[in-house]
């Protein structure tokens, strides 16, 4: 049985959740590490992520506006 943690030390309920996640954790910074493709530069990640950002709150006006369309 695992030892139960306190929520001002952890997050995590258990010991053997705390190192399940750091075993998951651990497993996707080793896979993100070996991949080979090449890195992306932080600005043009965060450029991609607004890019996108804009596009879903510019879709999600029109939807919004076209339902106002109808409610009148």
């Amino acid at each position: 049985m695992s030892t139960t943690l306190s929520p001002i030390v952890s997050e995590f309920e258990t010991e053997e959740q705390a190192a399940s996640h750091d075993r998951w954790f651990r497993a996707k910074v080793q896979a993100s590490r070996d991949d080979p493709r090449p890195s992306v530069p932080h600005d043009e990640a965060m450029a991609r992520i607004r890019q996108k950002l804009a596009a879903k709150v510019a879709d999600q006006e029109k939807t919004a506006a076209r339902s106002r369309s109808r409610d009148v």
